[in-house]
């Protein structure tokens, strides 16, 4: 925390309060619980009455927010300390520094007195010509050669008046490129009608082919969508494209605005008197030399952190989507990791995730034995009772699809299902540490098929062994901060599992470690304590755990669940401080917690203001008696699987027209992927996803969703695929007719919204530059 004033903090609750539409005792109080050590989704949870009932959502804003005020509150100390130690700190700056509210209008005011090289301005000011720049700014009508011979000193670097105005000039220059007020005011207007244009790197054409559609290219600032701003910042940082920031569509006519406002700014206007000129030329270079190249990186800066914000949004929600997937439950798993030349990958998990047995198969090219792989499989699934099947989703995932096909039918008793399942970052997890630590006999290959039949289980409990990033649902993840990117994911993981709960006996310690108030350190203590001792029978058990104290199990303990223990309130979320409140409901019932429990009749019945203290409100006596109805229920949806059509398993099977079943794999701000078997996603645009205006996809999809489309377009050599969810909309007429018709007719047949409500979303044809940014966007991003 940082060491700051009451009335400070008290500013601070007062402004995020504003922005997450609150009250600001309610932020206090958050920050409060922060700042003490309790996590968001404890807080969210069992805090209810203190917070005044913030959800999750304004609790993680909040913390975001808090961090970046209390940065700007650091940096307002040290930049008042700086300026008053150059005694240059007058009353007005001070002012003026206290109130600014951002980084940004805190680093304009501190740019003139911020430590630097010497400058062109300061070398002028040591030779005595700052007389000369405040005499011509102050009388135009002064004739500047003739004012300035009288400042030429070859001692001091003054050769002649040349150069005498030269360092005058470079005063005036410095001194309107620092100011605050200046710079504010042209940010703001750069930011309203800048114009990014890009263009190719000579020679660099073929090399940065995939991002032809910017090689010419301008769009406004205030409305390029995230996901191609970042597009052209990736081909800058590969050196593909420049690019330039504009002020307006007409440059020249923009350029020469922002020069009259620095001019007006500065007191200056052309009169035709003798300084007029060279004071309008410094105002010229001025813009140009300081003001346009620092506002173009600063505007730039803002814009990409913006976009990364958004990114960063998307991968989390997409991420959130995958975790909280309808898990299959307590089955029997037969993993599939598909290969070539390097076999198929066999893993046999029973009803509890442990693995069973391995092996390798070779049904498919060079080695073709696809009877002795069915022989193998089955046996397999005989021996363990296999109920599914998973597949992973990666090279020969439709051929050993097709083996599977065959598999149900050579074992028509054991009525297996199969599911093609995503194996995005299973590779990372079969390599790292912790799979070598949970199967250290077992070879690399076969951990991603035991990973794979897990993840079909359980989703959230596989996927947090895996780092987030690495799970591959993100939109341009490689071009975003790394820390930010990795603390956003982290909480997203940490809330998805604390939703969920976690049974502290079948747990892993990867997932115990996403636990509330659990660090990875105590989360291994968890599990060798459980490990020496047998399975926990009580959540009071919990204390016995090195290093697990009462402010870790106060965090912890409404998270974690014990089936079949002492008591029976362990397997809910109701957390143990509040048992006394069900205690004292079972006193009035004269029943058994036993016999209350799942009794919706009566539970609906109870009054909640009967039972609330000091302690307890009405918020939380709800949740419990919520609880209590059905304990431990998993917020999840019920599981089921898509089936791809049979024959369709290459983009070259693909026609126009066919209606197939999928899986959307990603969602981002312009559309959805979805995962049709074929081994390359397809873009359902943001304008078919819905007969409605859909402003946000995932208002309409969701990672995991099952899903049925239509195919649109198929672009082979550039391995895209136009999807529609709209099943009535038609292909786009051939580029010929579109031509044509000059553009203005509705190429994809769409059928226009009735009423007066929104348009529809407007629909380009598949090969446009945004289905190549989200092309880009899945493949590297």
């Amino acid at each position: 925390m940082s060491d700051i004033s009451p009335q400070l903090a008290a500013q601070i609750a007062r402004t995020i309060a504003g922005e997450i539409d609150a009250r600001p005792e309610q932020a206090q109080a958050a920050i409060a619980l922060l700042d003490e050590g309790a996590t968001v989704p404890f807080i969210a949870r069992y805090r209810k009455e203190v917070t005044g009932g913030l959800d999750d959502t304004q609790l993680r804003n909040l913390e975001v927010r808090l961090g970046y005020l209390r940065e700007l509150e650091d940096r307002r100390a040290a930049v008042l300390a700086s300026i008053d130690e150059q005694g240059k700190l007058t009353d007005e700056l001070r002012a003026d520094i206290a109130a600014a509210d951002t980084k940004s209008r805190l680093e304009d005011l501190y740019l003139p007195y911020k430590p630097k090289r010497r400058t062109k301005a300061q070398i002028a000011r040591e030779a005595g010509l700052e007389p000369l720049a405040d005499g011509l700014l102050g009388d135009p009508s002064l004739a500047p050669e003739e004012l300035a011979a009288g400042f030429v000193d070859a001692d001091k670097g003054v050769a002649d008046t040349k150069a005498a105005l030269d360092g005058a000039r470079a005063i005036l220059m410095e001194r309107w490129g620092e100011d605050a007020a200046l710079v504010g005011e042209l940010r703001s207007w750069l930011n309203d009608v800048g114009v990014i244009r890009a263009r190719a790197a000579e020679g660099k054409e073929a090399e940065g082919a995939k991002y032809r559609d910017y090689f010419d290219h301008a769009e406004s600032l205030a409305k390029i969508p995230s996901h191609r701003l970042l597009a052209l910042f990736r081909a800058r940082r590969e050196e593909i494209l420049f690019l330039d920031l504009e002020p307006g569509a007409d440059a020249d006519a923009g350029h020469l605005q922002a020069t009259g406002r620095v001019a007006h700014h500065a007191g200056i206007r052309d009169a035709a008197r003798p300084a007029d000129k060279w004071l309008m030329d410094g105002c010229r270079l001025a813009w140009k030399a300081k003001l346009h190249l620092h506002l173009m990186l600063d505007l730039f800066g803002q814009a990409r952190e913006k976009a990364e914000a958004e990114a960063i949004a998307v991968f989390g929600d997409n991420l959130k989507d995958l975790l909280l997937a309808a898990p299959a439950g307590p089955r029997a798993v037969l993993g599939l990791d598909p290969g070539l030349r390097t076999g198929v990958k066999v893993a046999v998990v029973d009803r509890t995730g442990k693995l069973v047995d391995t092996d390798t198969i070779y049904p498919h090219q060079p080695r073709n034995q696809w009877d002795a792989s069915l022989h193998t499989l089955a046996a397999l699934c005989r021996k363990h009772s296999v109920e599914l099947v998973a597949i992973g989703n990666g090279t020969a995932s439709r051929e050993t699809d097709k083996l599977a096909g065959d598999l149900v039918k050579l074992v028509p008793e054991l009525k297996l299902q199969k599911i093609v399942v995503s194996e995005a970052g299973a590779s990372v997890y079969s390599a790292s540490e912790l799979a070598a630590k949970e199967f250290p006999e077992l070879d690399v290959s076969l951990r991603g098929a035991v990973s794979i039949a897990r993840r079909l289980q359980d989703p959230l409990a596989e996927l947090v062994k895996i780092e987030p990033k690495a799970i591959g649902v993100g939109q341009y993840q490689h071009d975003v901060d790394g820390f930010r990117l990795a603390r956003a994911l982290d909480a997203k993981v940490e809330d998805c599992v604390n939703a969920v709960g976690v049974h502290v006996n079948t747990a892993s310690a990867a997932l115990l470690s996403r636990v509330s108030g659990l660090s990875s350190t105590v989360a291994e203590n968890i599990v060798v304590y459980r490990d020496a001792n047998g399975a926990f029978k009580s959540r009071k058990e919990l204390l016995k755990v090195p290093r697990l104290g009462d402010k870790t199990f106060e965090q912890c303990a409404g998270f974690l669940r014990i089936a079949d223990g002492d008591q029976p309130l362990d397997a809910s979320s109701v957390h143990p401080e509040a048992y006394p409140v069900v205690e004292r409901i079972v006193r009035d019932c004269g029943r058994e917690v036993k016999q209350l429990i799942g009794d919706a009749g009566f539970l609906r019945g109870v009054r909640p203001e009967q039972y609330t203290d000091d302690r307890f409100g009405v918020p939380t006596i709800r949740d419990i008696l919520k609880e209590l109805e059905k304990p431990g229920r998993d917020p999840r949806p019920e599981f089921k699987a898509a089936r791809f059509a049979d024959g369709v398993e290459e983009i070259k099977d693909l026609k126009v027209g066919m209606v197939l079943e999928g899986v959307v794999s990603n969602v981002a701000a312009f559309g959805a992927f979805v995962d049709i078997g074929v081994h390359q996603d397809g873009l359902v645009h943001i304008s078919a996803l819905a007969d409605r205006y859909v402003k946000d996809p995932r208002e309409v999809v969701k990672a995991g969703d099952v899903v049925k489309v239509k195919v649109l377009e198929v672009d082979i050599p550039r391995k895209r695929i136009a999807l529609t969810c709209r099943l009535d909309d038609t292909a786009p007429a051939p580029r010929g007719e579109r031509d044509r018709d000059g553009g203005r007719g509705n190429p994809r047949g769409n059928p226009r919204p009735q009423g007066g409500g929104p348009r529809a979303n407007s629909a380009p044809p598949a090969n446009n530059a945004l289905a190549a940014a989200f092309a880009k966007a899945k493949s590297g991003g």
